[in-house]
């Protein structure tokens, strides 16, 4: 199972959060048990990204394609910056990364 695969599969079975905002705080609380960020986010999000989930021990995966790209993994018609897997479903995520 490749990333891609992965990162469909989570979010059609699991519990995953789209979405910068929202990642962060829940990275605040310590709460996922991994991010995944696009490669063109901006500096600001990526910087804050990595800083809670190094605080909550939690991996950071840099996706190698676009927010668009990333968006177009997770079937959303929209760009998509950051994710948070909080529970991984069906999906082998956590190992293909881990």
């Amino acid at each position: 199972m490749d990333i891609d695969r992965g990162i469909r599969v989570a979010v059609d079975t699991g519990n995953v959060i789209l979405g910068s905002k929202k990642s962060i705080q829940n990275l605040k609380l310590g709460k996922g048990k991994l991010v995944i960020i696009a490669e063109n986010a901006p500096e600001d999000i990526k910087d804050d990204v990595e800083y809670y989930a190094k605080l909550s021990n939690i991996p950071v995966y840099v996706y190698n394609g676009s927010s668009v790209e990333l968006g177009s993994v997770c079937g959303k018609p929209f760009t998509v910056t950051t994710l948070l897997i909080q529970d991984p479903g069906d999906s082998t995520i956590l190992e293909i990364v881990g």
